[in-house]
């Protein structure tokens, strides 16, 4: 009797175990992408991802049984995180809301899965697969991408715990090394870059097109480093540029005098999001020598204006290749970074492992209850300290599940613990 009440109980309990199994799993998460590394920007370009495009992505996601993914969209990569069955449902998904095509977009595409795509988003957070290596602007954007993912429901429990650690990874990196240290953004490598090409910096009349973050970085970048005030702040929506330009001194003009500024300007920087060329060819092929620096992704000047014999053209993945003694320190940093990454992961590769064995635990729990419960076996049990006993064989299986890797059958050797046990 109590072996076939036994088998009952334990096949009950396996019900349980399968739907456990059907549980988020490493093993099921996915990151497909593209970067500086083997894109130029002008690909990188196809594929950036808007935030109108982020939420119909996001939307589509949803329908298609896609319920736990984040897009990270910066100027130097587009990456999809998310929990699947494979990485074509992914790229589907990014290439079904860009311009590019799918076929472009693996060309240059990177995929990664399981353990490999875990350490490639820590990497990313702690600014190792930065262009500019330490690159700690990186932080930020995960962070809003991910708020824009839970706002529409796209993230749950696993994903976030990940994105946490990741992000405590990142805060341990910056705080017990230097890979952050010194100002290597790529607005203050558009500072360098004037610094070492222009002379007499302060006889130069400056334009800076686009007042959002890499905007506002750029333009109190030259005002600090290179001592000039002679700047002009343009912006879509005037009224950033106003507040921008009052805070630091600066002047600023309304988008519908944007030619006009052109023309007057020695040096032009452009920092906008805009889906076409801001700089066009006939705003400069009549006009006196020029240097144009564009930070944006994708790129903000349109392609002819490079071949100008009087206009020097300077995109972000120029800017990005220089050197200097900060990266030099900071590359000597890199093995303590990967050493606290590792820590975070082991942390978060355990936690991901005890987290699959509480339900089991729980419904084991459950029916070593019913079973101390039920009428066929009230009169073997002696019922005093039941709950303690209890614990203890439950103890004992989350012991064996965590500490022995042990994959058998916990939940019978449980019963059999608890009915030996409860009937002495």
């Amino acid at each position: 009797m109590v072996e076939a009440t036994e088998i009952i109980f334990a096949l009950d309990i396996s019900l349980t175990i399968s739907t456990v199994n059907n549980l988020k799993d490493i093993s099921t998460f996915w990151i497909a992408g593209i970067n500086y590394k083997k894109a130029d920007a002008a690909t990188r370009g196809q594929f950036a991802v808007q935030n109108d495009q982020y939420v119909s992505l996001l939307e589509q996601a949803k329908i298609n049984d896609l319920n736990e993914l984040f897009v990270l969209s910066t100027c130097n990569r587009t990456e999809v995180y998310g929990f699947a069955n494979n990485a074509a449902e992914l790229i589907n998904l990014l290439c079904a809301q860009t311009s590019g095509s799918k076929e472009t977009f693996l060309t240059s595409a990177y995929i990664k899965n399981g353990y490999e795509a875990v350490e490639h988003l820590f990497n990313v957070s702690a600014g190792l697969d930065s262009q500019i290596l330490g690159d700690y602007e990186i932080i930020g954007q995960i962070k809003a991408a991910m708020k824009i993912a839970k706002r529409h429901g796209c993230i749950s429990v696993m994903l976030e715990r990940l994105v946490n650690t990741v992000l405590q990874s990142s805060k341990a990196i910056k705080n017990q090394t230097e890979l952050s240290g010194g100002t290597v953004s790529v607005s203050f490598a558009a500072i360098q870059y004037i610094r070492e090409h222009v002379q007499a910096v302060a006889d130069k009349k400056i334009l800076l097109l686009g007042t959002g973050k890499i905007g506002k970085s750029t333009s109190k970048n030259l005002v600090h480093y290179l001592k000039t005030k002679n700047i002009t702040l343009i912006n879509r929506t005037e009224e950033k540029a106003v507040e921008l330009a009052k805070e630091l001194g600066l002047n600023h003009a309304p988008i519908s005098e944007l030619e006009k500024n052109i023309s007057a300007s020695d040096i032009i920087l452009v920092a906008t999001d805009a889906a076409e060329p801001t700089i066009l060819l006939s705003h400069v092929k009549e006009q006196s020598a020029k240097l144009i620096l564009d930070l944006s992704i994708p790129h903000n000047v349109e392609p002819a204006v490079q071949h100008l014999p009087h206009v020097k053209v300077i995109n972000v993945d120029e800017l990005s290749k220089m050197r200097d003694e900060t990266l030099a320190k900071r590359e000597a940093e890199v093995p303590k970074a990967k050493a606290i990454i590792a820590e975070h992961i082991a942390e978060f590769i355990e936690w991901h492992e005890h987290r699959k064995h509480v339900p089991v635990l729980k419904a084991v729990k459950t029916k070593l209850k019913e079973i101390h419960n039920n009428p066929l076996f009230i009169s073997l049990y002696n019922s005093t300290h039941t709950e303690e006993k209890i614990q203890r064989v439950i103890n004992g299986m989350a012991y064996k599940m965590k500490e022995q890797n042990q994959k058998g059958c916990h939940y019978i050797e449980a019963i059999n613990e608890f009915i030996t046990t409860g009937t002495n």
